[in-house]
């Protein structure tokens, strides 16, 4: 797309950039995380935080999609053998351990599955967020979206420099995959209303709001889908129709 400079109302301070050179970045809106029979429903955990985004995300990427601003989905996943998952004894694995990551499971519609194995329904995209033609998919193994992943090379290739990030969980791979973004020198935009954290909210801080904080103080800026939405509408870039 040409040069489109809009200026987004954000923490700590409004952002300018250009849409050209502007991706969103989807971390982890998988079956796993999001969906009833995925691996944090079937570990007792509330997932109706994560689906309380869902249409947030939707709306923010019909407007992007429109106005040629690239749609990146990171994928938590890993090999059916967990050859990629670390040694036995090591802190990912332990920590998904809890999870029973590997172990097999039924699929809504009837296919065998495994928690958190690629190409398996537990790690497709939630059905309202389905990747669309000529969005990409990277599969990560860490929190992280950067480790051991070809996302930066991705991403200099298309001439990216700021990222507008939604998804789940806000605390744990949103926030990981921000902070190694900063480190690859990347202007992160997290957007409030697209992202969800359902561990911590019984504390006086959320774990989410503690993560906003971090982020708009050290990290990069926090705002809200709304935001980019009339920021794109304000410089002709989508139609008006679309803001709702």
């Amino acid at each position: 797309m040409t040069a489109a400079i809009i200026t987004i109302d954000a923490k700590p301070a409004p952002l300018a950039l250009d849409a050209g050179k502007a991706a969103v970045v989807v971390v982890d809106m998988q079956n796993d995380f999001g969906a009833p029979g995925g691996m944090f429903a079937r570990a007792g955990i509330d997932v109706s935080p994560i689906r309380d985004v869902i249409q947030p995300i939707a709306r923010l990427l019909e407007c992007t999609r429109q106005a040629g601003i690239p749609t990146v989905y990171l994928k938590m996943a890993f090999q059916a053998d967990l050859s990629d998952a670390g040694p036995p004894d090591s802190p990912n694995r332990l920590k998904h351990a809890f999870f029973h990551v590997g172990s097999e499971t039924t699929a809504p519609d009837g296919r065998r599955s495994r928690v958190l194995i690629k190409d398996t329904w537990n790690t497709d995209i939630v059905d309202e967020l389905r990747p669309a033609p000529g969005d990409v998919v990277v599969y990560k193994t860490r929190y992280s979206g950067f480790y051991r992943t070809d996302l930066d090379a991705l991403l200099k290739s298309r001439g990216i420099t700021h990222l507008l990030v939604t998804g789940c969980t806000t605390s744990v791979c949103v926030e990981s995959t921000v902070r190694d973004a900063m480190f690859h020198d990347y202007h992160c935009v997290l957007l409030a209303d697209c992202t969800a954290e359902p561990i911590g909210n019984e504390f006086p801080r959320t774990n989410h709001e503690a993560s906003l904080l971090v982020i708009q103080t050290l990290f990069g800026f926090v705002s809200e889908s709304g935001h980019v939405l009339t920021a794109l509408q304000n410089r002709g870039v989508v139609g008006a129709g679309l803001i709702r």
